[in-house]
């Protein structure tokens, strides 16, 4: 501060912190500066092209740190989306507007940027390089960025133009008073002067509080848009919105307002005498430039239209001093676009940090053109859109020079005008309300501009032919004709260069450049990054297509959304989760989701529970997590027919002792299980009670052995032939390599099982050519193939690498793995993810093996931070008390009912078949005689349920009824615990979903989904066949819940375990009823015999019996 200044009134210098506090809850930064030498930038304007230039600024500095910023806004508000104001009548919160969160301006580098709110600048002293505050503070700059905008006009000559309900269309303040206006005048009529575009986007505004009867649009002019369009497409759109409602009054001049006593609007007078009735009226007939500030402090500012005028360095008339955005004059223009604004804050933010050690770059005439959605009608203008209207203001050189030269006088008065050196292409489909216009040189060489309504894919691809100049290669005629093409609103044909988004100067290249180097990974990082679709938002198609071309070309392709709850797919989730470090289901709906309070669905909760195994690999069985678990998840094992469970101990590679042997034996004889030598050569135990899970896995685990994930989306084996260790023909020891692949990747979660096979030599005992990962012996180590998988669709593996040392195998499988891992879709096998990959083999190989991306240091990192985390799921399950508690068939009684009826096969006992058909009772709308509260069970069974996915349930027994009990969002849900599909008891171990207040059960066999709220709880919503009854839950001061509930014998007569337990001979004829009769069960008759003699055998049969070629 100069000493020798002597202000008139006292003031005080900002420093740093607030000024003033508005109605978000946002006072001002807290940031003290560093001091230093480091230059003080103050911007006055926190608005959209301000905010651009802190941003773009900041970013260019970063490392030099030569500039503090203090940044002084008016408006109560952070910088928000002028652009999207509409939107503000529907959500109703400025926070959604904001162009960043609170957070983005405390996040700031300490002493890099100070904010004040609701602070008024109202003088320059330019000698003293200080701005005065309305509250008597200053301000010392270094540099002074001016970028306060611009005001609405409002006709002051106009009598009535202060009455009360006179608005206009500007900032959130004037939205405000407009929404609370209107809801004081409901069912009366609604004005807006203006039919520009601010005059269309008020009017959709004032249509969509439905607080007026009707709303009407007046404009001067004989068409709307009349600064974008012609009268043809001006007069199409016209036809268009009133279609929609909008009642549009044309050629009209407001002459006056009519108030009453109280000065209150009750109508409008036109220039012709006619009148109006209304109550209310927005004026959004245009904008005047802020330049109150400039003039006040002498600087040169336009004499016409206004505006502080600017040279190609966007330098004022002051020393120091910079204008931008709606206030700045260049070339006597002034620009109520956001695009010129943000180009500018390019051109100066560029300047002030890079030109010294480049060159200074200059603000050019700026692209005005416009590309919107209004009251639903698409709408686009570009380049010198009324060329054949005004002349064309440019040309290019090439067709300047084949003019012939310009007539003189005479040529003029004897031969009139000379032809305008513009040709007009029109189609126009009155059916589709379809109209383009495209301007050509008269050669036809060169694309002057256009307009379009109702079709405008093609706007982003004609731009740049405008602003490049450049000759066309195929006539005018295609530009109509191929404009219809199908699949064409993608961006690969578009060059780098090309822009795409106007509000914020955004091109294609921006985008693919974020994206290459792994700073975006979703759509909304690159709105963040980049700020495309942060204005008007009409070019989010095209972004949305460029992010997902340029992610498929990385291999980290985008599909489809998870399910209705998330717009993300299961590679978007899983880096936004791993990027924000998201560890909740909560988190992740606060962060992500449509509904911030959803409890998600069947179809993203396991999604989201793998991502986070993938991530931090914690106990699945944890309270936080085991809510977004499938039922093998949630008790560590496959569930199966009868709702008992599997048993499956890890045996890595096939290789196995006999002491462990002797140990699966011992307990499958104990607990009767059905045992069975898997394809991945593991021994598989059926029919596991849920209550005996338990004290089978304390015994397997005392002797020696681990949970071996064959319920989980993880490594299930790693195959493997005997290899040098036994086989004359091995090369390599396959056993040794599979045990150690086995164990190092054993337990990691992916988007699908994962399976391994390691063969000893090219005899491929192993099968490794149709797993996940293979492994072949050669001379010179080992070939390693990808991708490949059995199934319902085989496919054979690739060869990733050839005679790879065996010392290389574990950092190119780390890679590949985690790479998978990351980018895979939900539910996506690595053969289909390898299909779907752009590229395939070839790029999956520059990728892993040549670090084509510069991630493969981060891929084995990733690996090896989860490796390092492994524990056995089922030792740390036994050892937990909580967890333990959960493994019982009922929760309010130790006893236990058979569900499903067991026969003998081959010596083992297992289920008999399920029956043909389901149970097809109305049981939704059974009449029950009478009904009582019941205490069930204890409501500490559901301690932390609001604070779990899914919340707590329970299976409980009431006589022979067995009822599932659920507390989920903080409400009491009851069912039959029968899913009637195919009559399993298992629905309390569902998982829950819900859609706004609806909530779901899904059965955790088939995915049948069961209402458990409203007016249609126990509904099936996929198969309407289907259907439960409910019940009436609530806890009691005692301490239970109570369930409404019929007689015990008349609940059994409905829904009795006995009852409905599926029976021998339920399923019909046996599958293999026939073909025994013949050669005995099992085959029996045929042991032992001589080919010849079974074939003798099958001709006794008959013709048409056996269809054996033999």
């Amino acid at each position: 501060m100069s000493d020798n200044w002597q202000p008139q009134v006292p003031v005080v210098e900002i420093k740093a912190g607030p000024t003033g506090g508005g109605p978000d809850g946002v006072k001002g930064s807290e940031n003290e500066s560093h001091g230093g030498t480091r230059k003080k930038i103050v911007v006055v304007g926190l608005g959209m092209v301000g905010i651009s230039f802190i941003e773009k600024i900041m970013k260019l500095d970063a490392r030099r740190r030569e500039y503090d910023i203090i940044v002084i806004g008016e408006e109560s508000h952070l910088a928000y989306n002028r652009v999207g104001l509409t939107s503000f009548f529907q959500h109703r919160k400025v926070e959604n507007l904001y162009l960043n969160p609170k957070e983005w301006y405390s996040s700031c580098p300490p002493g890099s940027l100070d904010y004040h709110l609701n602070t008024k600048v109202t003088e320059i002293h330019l000698e003293q390089k200080l701005v005065s505050c309305s509250s008597g503070e200053t301000v010392p700059y270094d540099v002074l960025v001016l970028a306060t905008g611009s005001d609405a006009l409002l006709p002051k000559h106009t009598p009535g133009h202060d009455a009360k309900g006179v608005f206009v269309y500007r900032t959130i303040e004037d939205l405000e008073k407009l929404i609370n206006f209107s809801a004081q005048r409901k069912g009366t009529v609604g004005a807006v002067v203006g039919g520009g575009l601010l005059g269309l986007e008020a009017a959709k505004a004032m249509m969509d509080l439905e607080n007026y009867k009707q709303v009407k649009l007046i404009e001067r002019n004989r068409w709307v848009l009349s600064r974008q369009l012609d009268s043809d497409a001006g007069g199409l759109v016209v036809e268009q919105v009133r279609d929609l409602g909008l009642e549009v009054l044309l050629s009209k001049r407001v002459g006056k307002i009519e108030v009453t006593e109280d000065n209150a609007v009750k109508g409008v007078v036109f220039e012709d005498g006619q009148k109006m009735g209304c109550s209310t009226i927005c004026f959004a007939i245009g904008i005047k430039a802020r330049d109150e500030l400039a003039r006040k402090a002498g600087m040169k500012c336009a004499d016409r239209g206004g505006g502080i005028i600017v040279n190609d360095e966007l330098k004022t008339s002051a020393p120091d001093v910079y204008a931008i955005g709606e206030c700045a004059s260049w070339e006597n223009q002034t620009f109520g676009l956001i695009a010129p604004g943000i180009e500018m804050a390019d051109v100066l933010s560029f300047n002030l940090t890079q030109a010294k050690v480049h060159s200074y770059r200059k603000f050019k005439r700026p692209d005005l053109s416009t590309k919107l959605k209004l009251l639903g009608v698409e709408v686009a203008s570009f380049g010198d859109f009324f060329a054949d209207r005004d002349g064309p203001k440019h040309l290019p050189v090439r067709a300047g020079r084949n003019r012939e030269g310009s007539p003189d006088a005479l040529h003029k008065l004897t031969d009139g005008p000379a032809p305008s050196p513009v040709k007009a292409l029109t189609y126009k489909d009155p059916f589709q309300a379809v109209y383009k216009k495209y301007l050509f040189t008269l050669d036809g060489k060169y694309l002057l501009g256009g307009m379009m309504i109702g079709d405008t894919k093609d706007y982003v691809k004609l731009v740049p032919m405008v602003k490049n100049q450049k000759m066309l290669e195929v006539p005018p005629s295609q530009f109509i004709l191929g404009a219809s093409k199908e699949g064409d609103d993608g961006g690969d044909d578009l060059d780098d260069d090309t822009q795409i988004c106007s509000c914020h100067n955004v091109t294609k290249g921006d985008v693919c450049n974020v994206v290459k180097d792994g700073s975006c990974k979703s759509i909304g990082d690159v709105k963040s990054c980049t700020k495309a679709g942060t204005g008007c938002g009409g070019c989010m198609p095209l972004v949305t297509s460029i992010f997902n071309s340029q992610m498929k070309a990385m291999g980290n392709e985008v599909k489809n959304h998870i399910c209705p709850h998330l717009n993300y797919s299961r590679a978007d989730l899983y880096n936004i989760i791993s990027v924000k470090q998201l560890k909740t289901l909560e988190e992740v709906m606060k962060e992500v989701g449509n509904d911030p309070e959803s409890q998600g669905c069947e179809a993203c909760k396991p999604s989201i529970g793998s991502i986070f195994s993938s991530l931090y690999n914690k106990h699945v069985m944890s309270k936080p997590l085991m809510g977004l678990q499938e039922t093998n998840d949630r008790f560590l094992g496959n569930i199966q027919r009868n709702g008992t469970y599997s048993v499956v101990p890890r045996v890595s590679a096939g290789e196995i002792t006999p002491d462990k042997l002797i140990v699966i034996g011992n307990v499958a004889k104990k607990y009767n299980l059905y045992t069975k030598i898997t394809g991945g050569q593991r021994i598989d135990m059926f029919g596991a009670k849920k209550q005996d899970l338990i004290p089978i896995w304390e015994e397997l685990i005392k002797g020696g052995m681990e949970s071996g994930h064959a319920y989980a989306k993880s490594l299930r084996t790693v195959k493997s032939c005997v290899g040098t260790t036994w086989c004359r023909y091995g090369i390599g020891d396959s056993v040794g390599m599979a045990v150690r692949l086995e164990e190092r990747y054993k337990s990691i979660r992916s988007p699908h099982k994962l399976k391994g096979g390691v063969s000893g030599c090219v005899r491929e005992c192993a099968e490794a050519q149709n797993k996940d990962f293979g492994l072949i012996a050669s001379d010179k180590g080992f070939n390693i193939f990808v991708g490949g998988n059995g199934g319902a669709s085989p496919k054979h593996s690739e060869l990733l690498a050839k005679d790879v040392p065996p010392d290389d195998i574990v950092p190119i499988l780390d890679r590949y793995l985690m790479f998978y891992i990351r980018t895979a879709d939900k539910l996506q096998r690595t053969a289909r993810w390898l299909e779907a990959l752009p590229g395939g083999i070839k790029y999956l190989r520059e990728v892993i093996l040549e670090d084509k991306l510069g991630i493969c240091a981060s891929l084995e990192a990733q690996m090896e931070e989860l490796v390092g985390t492994f524990f056995d799921e089922w030792a740390e399950a036994i050892k937990d008390p909580s967890i333990r508690t959960k493994f019982q068939q009922f929760d309010n009684t130790t006893e236990t009912l058979d569900t499903m009826e067991m026969e003998t096969d081959r010596g083992q006992t297992r289920p008999v078949y399920w029956a043909k058909e389901p149970a097809k009772e109305d049981f939704k709308n059974t009449k029950w005689t009478s009904l009582t509260w019941q205490p069930m069970i204890e409501a500490s069974h559901f301690k932390g349920a609001d604070d779990t996915p899914s919340g707590i349930s329970a299976n409980v027994k009431r006589g022979d009824t067995q009822l599932a009990i659920f507390r989920v969002k903080g409400k009491w849900l009851a069912s039959q615990q029968m899913c009637p599909h195919k009559r399993a008891f298992v629905l309390s171990d569902g998982l829950i979903g819900d859609s706004k207040d609806k909530l779901w059960v899904s059965c955790p066999h088939h995915k049948r989904n069961f209402e458990l709220t409203g007016e249609q709880a126990g509904r099936c919503q996929n198969d309407e066949e289907l259907s439960i009854a409910t019940f009436p839950a609530e806890e009691r001061e005692d301490g239970m819940v109570y369930l409404k509930l019929p007689p015990v014998h008349e609940l059994d007569g409905v829904l009795g375990t006995k009852k409905w337990m599926v029976k021998k001979g339920e399923s019909g004829e046996r599958p293999f009823e026939k073909l025994d009769r013949k050669i005995g069960p099992n085959g029996t008759r045929m042991k032992g015999r001589k080919p010849e003699a079974a074939k003798a055998l099958a001709d006794c049969w008959g013709p048409g019996e056996g269809n054996i070629d033999w």
